[in-house]
């Protein structure tokens, strides 16, 4: 009976967190559209809310036009979105897997720095770093919440 009873009462819905059947969702939160934004050489836009920097093979540093638009993309980012931001890496030159994973974690890196320093919360960026992939490039693509994964 006891039991019965705490059952029950586990069962219960809170009154705050009841919401009627049938009542509309909140709206979701309405979000200013994307700048244009400038980028640099060495940077492009891919469809969807992508955008790749591409890097001088063996090196992990980032130009300093394109430290200064990814701090631009970091700002425009933490107000025009919401969610995570994916930044995917890649590296074709080194002689293992080790070192290829080494060399697209610095890029990867580098490139949330930017984002970071431009206003982006480090919270909000994942990284994934593949090394060498079949398409064999030098480059870090940043997927924001509405590109696809």
């Amino acid at each position: 009976m006891a039991r019965r009873r705490l059952l029950l009462a586990l069962m219960l819905p809170l009154p705050a967190l009841a919401q009627p059947l049938g009542s509309p969702a909140t709206p979701p939160v309405a979000l200013p559209p994307m700048p244009a934004l400038r980028l640099a050489p060495g940077m492009t836009e891919l469809p969807q809310g992508a955008w790749r920097i591409s890097f001088a093979p063996d090196r992990d540093n980032l130009e300093p036009a394109q430290q200064a638009a990814l701090e631009r993309l970091g700002a425009a980012l933490n107000t025009s979105s919401l969610g995570r931001i994916l930044l995917n890496s890649e590296a074709s030159t080194g002689v293992d897997v080790s070192t290829h994973r080494r060399l697209s974690l610095a890029r990867a890196r580098a490139v949330k720095a930017a984002l970071v320093a431009g206003g982006l919360p480090e919270a909000r960026i994942d990284i994934r770093a593949l090394g060498r992939t079949e398409s064999a490039r030098d480059a870090v693509d940043v997927l924001s919440p509405t590109a696809p994964r």
